[in-house]
């Protein structure tokens, strides 16, 4: 567990207990234009499997921003669910997350870091990321959200596991 505090008094602490699981998923399953809908159950389950951090304000601690990477802790890493309270933007929060995650795992030996953003290039770029060398040899297999239908908005049961024809 790492805690450092900024000369301004915002504190970035990597204790999951401190994490308020409450307050996150609000965030992302309201705020987030990528995590909007997320059923509470799974956001519990994306930051209790992640290594976390939490920025929390000066004289009352409340948890002012979050951010998790989901890690094997040797080669890769992937920043995600980063979220500052809209309240209090436009102080270095996010670029502080992102600075202090990617520390974080490269003190792990983690050589590769991916994240995704719609619109936060500028940020994560002051902290080193940059569009990927060979954006030819990603790929991405991705389902869409099990709770959501697209004609009703209604949750639903999950899809089936993928199979593989032999």
């Amino acid at each position: 567990m790492i805690t450092f505090t900024r000369a301004d008094g915002y504190e970035l602490c990597t204790d999951p207990d401190r994490i308020d699981v409450e307050r996150v998923h609000r965030w992302l399953s309201t705020d987030s234009y990528w995590a909007r809908d997320r059923p509470y159950a799974v956001t519990a389950r994306a930051i209790a499997s992640s290594m976390v951090f939490g920025v929390y304000r000066p004289g009352d601690g409340i948890q002012v921003a979050f951010a998790r990477v989901v890690t094997d802790r040797a080669t890769f890493a992937w920043l995600s669910d980063v979220f500052v309270d809209p309240a209090e933007r436009g102080r270095g929060l996010g670029g502080w997350l992102a600075a202090t995650a990617r520390d974080a795992v490269t003190e792990l030996g983690v050589y590769r870091m991916l994240l995704a953003t719609d619109d936060a290039h500028g940020v994560y770029a002051k902290v080193g990321f940059s569009s990927p060398s060979k954006p030819q040899n990603l790929m991405e297999l991705m389902r869409p959200q099990p709770w959501v239908t697209p004609v009703t908005d209604k949750e639903h049961f999950p899809d089936p596991p993928l199979t593989v024809a032999e």
